[in-house]
């Protein structure tokens, strides 16, 4: 995750029913942050916002892996030397994505920062990595090698030179604590929007549900279909912007931890569930294991759903969706 840089863009208020949405777009976790909450007035809204963008900051002094100060940091400062005990919500977070690289088998793996940066997606690369380099990119990565100590609340890196990054799951749960502290405070409607992680809870002001459209990415002008959101969170993982071609094959900017090799016929992947947190991670994970195992696991999964656009524009999903229904 980035350093934080607050920017307000845009403060907009809709009236109706006797509530109000109160909605502020800025800039934190280096990303576009959107929050809209339905409260009595515009100061209530406000207030509402604010406790959403303190709790933003006070997750991001816990783990992120760019400020030197956090626990994360810490962890990551004294691999191969030493466990670091850290918060209990620290601690239980990277326990929760250990268990998604178990039943990703290591697609999604936090350790993922460890990884070289061999690949580039700026247009400066003109070959690919010769397949040593992409090997060595990868030899510190690996989620079995994350030493948890329950009794003592530490974490440990097995091996010098790993490093965690929360970035493919921490933003996810960013948006459901806000989410969770929100609602505690009595926003009994809102909806967060952390770079695309978003989670929405109760309903607008007309008591019709919260919305969110699909977009196939190679066709951005059209949505091919739109979802209520009803307490529930949605989150999109896309290589649409930042891919490379080589011998005319596709490769997009998701590395698989596993290889070190980028992610292939898929464009992108949203995912469906009750938290934001296991959506965003099992959206990695699912667009590094390709359709066939993606959709294979998520059927698999009670209470999650997922969309697939493959890299010829194809729209495949899980089970429990019918894309017909909501076009």
């Amino acid at each position: 995750m980035k350093k934080t840089i607050t920017l307000f863009f845009l403060c907009l208020t809709f009236v109706s029913f006797g509530q109000i949405m109160h909605k502020r777009k800025l800039s934190m976790l280096g990303s576009p942050f959107e929050m809209t909450v339905v409260a009595k007035d515009t100061i209530q809204g406000n207030e509402f916002i604010d406790l959403a963008v303190a709790e933003v900051k006070r997750v991001e002094y816990l783990i992120s892996d760019w400020i030197p100060t956090t626990q994360i940091s810490q962890v990551n400062k004294n691999a191969g030397i030493k466990p670091v005990k850290v918060d209990k919500e620290v601690f239980d977070l990277v326990s929760r994505a250990i268990k998604v690289s178990q039943i990703t088998s290591g697609a999604f793996d936090i350790s993922y920062a460890s990884m070289d940066r061999i690949w580039k997606f700026d247009g400066s690369m003109k070959a690919m990595p010769t397949e040593e380099a992409i090997k060595k990119s990868v030899s510190k990565i690996g989620y079995k090698n994350i030493i948890l100590d329950p009794k003592e609340q530490t974490i440990f890196l097995k091996n010098e030179g790993m490093k965690l990054g929360l970035g493919g799951i921490g933003q996810g749960y960013i948006a459901d604590k806000v989410k969770e502290l929100l609602f505690s405070k009595g926003c009994v409607s809102g909806i967060v929007n952390v770079s695309g992680d978003i989670n929405a809870w109760g309903k607008q002001p007309d008591d019709k549900p919260w919305t969110v459209g699909i977009v196939n990415p190679l066709n951005k002008n059209k949505i091919f279909a739109t979802f209520p959101l009803e307490n529930s969170a949605v989150e999109t993982s896309g290589s649409y912007e930042k891919f490379v071609v080589f011998n005319g094959i596709r490769y997009s900017h998701i590395i698989d931890p596993r290889t070190g090799y980028p992610a292939q016929g898929v464009v992108s992947v949203s995912v469906f569930a009750k938290q934001t947190e296991i959506a965003d991670a099992l959206a990695t994970g699912i667009f590094v294991l390709g359709i066939e195992v993606g959709i294979d696991l998520v059927n698999q999964l009670k209470g999650i759903e997922c969309i697939i656009v493959d890299d010829k524009g194809k729209i495949h999903s899980s089970k429990g969706i019918d894309i017909k229904k909501f076009e």
